[in-house]
């Protein structure tokens, strides 16, 4: 095959236990799926159906590296998430069957610019500039569930220079992972590759350059990154 531009790269992840990577194909995330964290956004847990945004495959920050200071905003904000891994997609994905898709499971950060997010809302626009900004989802490696199985408790935490900013644990979610996959494949066809955010607990908070960023979920892996 012959292109009219180099072919751009396949954004990846490091898979535990084996060399080989874990190719990208879409990046969704779930928003305001854990209580408190809705609450401290002003939402009400206990009427509110899933709803989803997206970020670039290519956002990816690996483990390990420096998370560049976003252009244009004042106020970026952190939220620790478990990240749903996908080997197989499809459309209208049953509750029941929805784990079948799963190849495995990664700690993430949905990185956001908050002042740019908070804008959006008053003026009605989307969120994509508070988002799915470059660099905005360092995710760490993934835990195949072959090895872990399907998680549904455990501690999610997040520190920042040492201090705990974020903790809740994965039993907390509002619309279990099932639940989410198989809502999101009503809006979208799921293919292979694909990523899910799955939520955040309460705690999200700015950070600034020099800040050093630790979080992790019991059983499946941590995630590090430098603010620069």
């Amino acid at each position: 095959m012959e292109y009219v531009i180099p072919l751009p790269p396949i954004a990846t992840l490091p898979v535990e236990g084996t060399q080989a990577r874990f190719p990208v194909h879409r990046i969704y995330c779930v928003g305001r799926n854990y209580a408190e964290h809705s609450r401290e956004m002003g939402g009400d847990p206990d009427r509110e159906s899933p709803f989803f945004f997206v970020k670039p495959a290519d956002g990816i920050v690996s483990d390990g590296a420096d998370f560049p200071y976003p252009a244009q905003t004042q106020d970026v904000h952190h939220e620790i998430e478990l990240v749903v891994a996908l080997a197989k997609g499809g459309k209208d994905i049953a509750t029941g069957s929805a784990l079948d898709c799963v190849y495995g499971y990664a700690v993430g950060l949905d990185m956001t610019r908050r002042d740019l997010q908070a804008a959006a809302k008053k003026q009605g626009r989307p969120w994509e500039t508070s988002k799915g900004f470059d660099q905005s989802a360092p995710i760490g490696t993934i835990a195949p569930s072959a090895t872990i199985g399907h998680p549904t408790s455990g501690a999610i935490w997040l520190k920042v220079n040492g201090e705990v900013r974020q903790r809740g644990d994965l039993s907390q979610l509002i619309w279990k992972n099932p639940e989410v996959i198989a809502h999101l494949s009503a809006l979208f066809t799921l293919a292979p590759g694909d990523l899910i955010f799955t939520g955040t607990p309460a705690g999200v908070g700015s950070v600034r350059r020099g800040d050093a960023l630790e979080g992790g979920i019991d059983g499946i892996g941590t995630l590090r990154a430098t603010v620069v």
